[in-house]
């Protein structure tokens, strides 16, 4: 290859922030960490993506091409998704990795399904800026051509509050019945099971990794603040490291001006501007291998 072709090349893939951009990143961030193998972990927060069940199917092809007998170390940024993908993404970490445990780093944000995956592992590295959210699932519901957000704990705590006084209502019912009759039955119930089934991933995590010495009730009073927005009251506000800590959780904070934090920054720069610019909606890789999917609109 003529030296203008190379110096093409490389120039390309820095404009485009392609794989080649960030191999000597994951070299030196092991380092840092006791040489454990680096897999990253990325949906964009730039395209309406999320985490799903098919990214579990990717994230085990990389990991089977991965060395992972000294240890996995996932770093995740994603606004989240279905919180069965996440369950599986656990089992996957914990069970190609040769000490059954896994750590992961959050250099950004990792909300809802992706802070369970993090609360799967056995300890969550991050600095003070780091996010991580409630894991109650969401209802996306489209009207007039908008999509809205809803909290299925807060549609189900505003339709029993909504019942409850009409119970109690002694004079003219009628108001309340209106607004009911925009409930169905039917939808509340799945909706009740999607939220218990969102705790039960959420804690048989944490029993089977940092919060082991627990049981399952200590376990659910200890990370309330993750069950239900009722603490941090919308589902989208974050849950930094000082609250997660509080938790009784095993976070490592790194600093700030810490060289691993500036590598860390690096590489989750690049493969934020990677998912974010190019049309990319996910990128699940290692120093070795990488996939990478195409946002396709609509």
């Amino acid at each position: 290859m003529s030296p203008q072709k190379m110096i093409f090349s490389k120039v390309a893939e820095e404009r485009l922030q392609g794989h080649a951009t960030r191999k000597n990143l994951y070299e030196k961030i092991k380092k840092h960490f006791d040489n454990k193998e680096i897999v990253s972990f990325f949906t964009s927060f730039y395209y309406p993506v999320m985490l799903e069940d098919t990214d579990a199917n990717i994230l085990e092809g990389i990991l089977r091409k991965t060395d992972l007998t000294k240890g996995l170390l996932l770093i995740i940024s994603s606004p989240g998704g279905d919180g069965l993908a996440a369950e599986r993404i656990i089992n996957l970490c914990r069970s190609y990795s040769a000490s059954n445990k896994y750590e992961v780093i959050v250099p950004g944000k990792a909300k809802s399904a992706a802070t369970m995956v993090c609360l799967g592992a056995n300890t969550i590295h991050m600095s003070k800026t780091s996010e991580l959210g409630p894991v109650d699932p969401m209802l996306i519901i489209t009207e007039n051509g908008k999509k809205e957000h809803f909290s299925v704990f807060n549609l189900i705590k505003g339709y029993e509050n909504l019942f409850q006084r009409a119970v109690r209502e002694r004079n003219n019912i009628q108001p309340y019945l209106q607004q009911l009759n925009n409930y169905d039955e039917r939808h509340i119930n799945e909706m009740r099971m999607e939220l218990a089934a969102s705790k039960d991933i959420t804690i048989k995590a944490l029993k089977g990794g940092m919060l082991d010495n627990f049981d399952e009730r200590q376990i659910e009073r200890k990370v309330k603040i993750f069950l239900t927005p009722e603490k941090v009251k919308t589902h989208g506000r974050p849950i930094y490291m000082k609250d997660a800590a509080g938790c009784g959780l095993n976070i490592h904070e790194i600093d700030l001006m810490d060289q691993s934090w500036n590598l860390i920054y690096e590489l989750y720069f690049r493969l934020n501007e990677y998912v974010s610019r190019n049309m990319i909606g996910k990128c699940i890789e290692s120093r070795i291998d990488t996939f990478s999917s195409k946002y396709v609109e609509g």
